[in-house]
């Protein structure tokens, strides 16, 4: 790689706002991470009785499983949306919509009547409202992980987008924390609440969001003409293998988080392992201790590159699939503690950490934001349906079946990390240590 190839990464040294952009995409991916999987946890422990009541609780727990899908089915189309006028008109702005678009859905979700209220009305609504969400959280990450990457230093990126990508611990322990203390209140408050209360963090984000500047790449795009006109014709026709290549690599992330934490949630529950507040204490623990790991993951990725990190991370899920449930199946609440650590600590955010940065790599700086939008929201739609599908998979086969699916889902990872070309390999540290000696500093990261 030539020096003006990397030249498109961004300033040598970075922008003056590199870290203040960085802060302030990591508060929105906070606050979107708190609504979109608050979702979630509310899907497992709750939706079944107040949107699909039946006489099967299996059924009813499939029902809202399904309706989580629906989301994830939907950030693709936000993610083609976001990525196209990130393209078009920058990154910014889709940041500021996509933010104000799912607080809104999410403050909805709280105000919904139940099944026993309205009936039939009552889930078409909550699948509406979801899909909303799904919109808005597709065209969330690409704006947000690209301002950040292209504001840091060449030699930072990593650890300038693991804050990004920190800010969805930060969000999953906000949004249990709420539902840790909002369980205690009993009947429809207990899951209201935390989709009310979200109204605050997105008043907030969106104060920061407003005051950061437009990235200096999409700037300098603009300015020498090179904005494309369809991004997403685009980047389908030259670099289509780089988004099925991302989709693998996103799969073992994401799908396999659907199992070990969604999911499990569900399945500590309904095999009385433990109990609600049981829970979502395990959680919180393994989502603060994420919140350290994901930075701590990223920055590695600047001194080991992306590759071997992630190789190494879907190798190890491929072997703890087994051991995960054998571990949590004790009912043993520090084995359950334990598990949950390592499922998210370690298998899911090390791939969170090294995403950050490898997957703008990937792309061209023109079609940058609709490549890896695509890449990333693509597998969403697998992720999605996961719990539903490990659902049935547990009816039919037992814990066996979970299981199976998660290290299915690894070794998918692990194919595309291998298949897929290092972006911060040695030569290229070597030229970002020549070019940061030999350019001045002009300013500051």
């Amino acid at each position: 790689m030539s020096n003006e190839a990397l030249t498109m990464r961004g300033p040598v040294h970075g922008t003056k706002d590199a870290r203040r952009v960085a802060v302030g995409s990591s508060v929105g991916a906070v606050i979107e991470t708190y609504d979109f999987i608050g979702f979630g946890t509310a899907a497992a422990l709750y939706f079944g009785t107040a949107f699909f009541p039946t006489g099967d609780p299996v059924t009813g727990t499939l029902a809202a499983f399904a309706t989580l899908g629906v989301g994830f089915a939907a950030r693709p189309v936000g993610g083609i949306i976001g990525g196209h006028l990130g393209d078009k008109l920058g990154r910014k702005p889709v940041l500021v919509a996509s933010l104000i678009l799912m607080g809104v859905a999410t403050f909805v979700i709280g105000l919904l009547p139940t099944y026993s209220q309205v009936g039939l009305i009552a889930p078409a609504l909550l699948v509406f409202v979801r899909i909303v969400q799904g919109l808005a959280f597709g065209a969330e990450w690409g704006g947000a992980i690209l301002m950040s990457y292209e504001h840091a230093p060449w030699k930072s990126k990593g650890k300038y987008t693991g804050m990004v990508q920190a800010g969805f611990p930060v969000g999953l322990l906000l949004a249990n924390l709420v539902f840790l203390f909002s369980v205690q209140l009993g009947g429809e408050l207990a899951w209201r609440i935390p989709f009310l209360a979200s109204i605050v963090l997105v008043v907030v984000g969106l104060i920061i969001r407003s005051k950061v500047p437009e990235s200096p790449v999409f700037d300098e795009v603009k300015d020498s003409g090179n904005i494309v006109k369809s991004p997403i014709t685009e980047v389908l026709k030259t670099d289509w293998r780089n988004i099925v290549k991302g989709i693998g690599l996103r799969i073992a992330e994401t799908a396999g988080y659907a199992v070990s934490i969604t999911y499990m949630i569900s399945y500590l529950n309904s095999q009385h392992l433990a109990d609600k507040t049981q829970t979502l204490v395990a959680l919180c623990i393994a989502s603060a201790i994420g919140i350290f790991a994901t930075q701590a993951w990223a920055r590695l990725t600047d001194r080991i590159g992306r590759r071997p990190l992630y190789i190494w991370s879907c190798a190890f899920a491929v072997a703890f699939a087994v051991p995960m449930f054998l571990l949590v199946n004790t009912g043993l609440f520090i084995f359950i503690i334990a598990t949950l650590v390592i499922s998210y600590a370690v298998c899911q955010n090390s791939l969170a950490g090294a995403q950050g940065a490898w997957f703008p790599e990937l792309f061209q700086a023109k079609t940058r934001a609709s490549g890896a939008s695509l890449a990333y929201q693509i597998s969403a739609m697998v992720s999605g349906f996961t719990p539903f599908i490990t659902t049935l998979l547990f009816v039919s086969f037992g814990w066996m079946g979970p299981a199976l699916l998660f290290g299915t889902y690894a070794a998918i990872g692990l194919w595309a990390a291998l298949a897929t070309r290092e972006t911060w390999g040695k030569r290229e540290r070597q030229l970002a240590d020549e070019a940061t000696k030999s350019t001045p500093t002009h300013v500051t990261a």
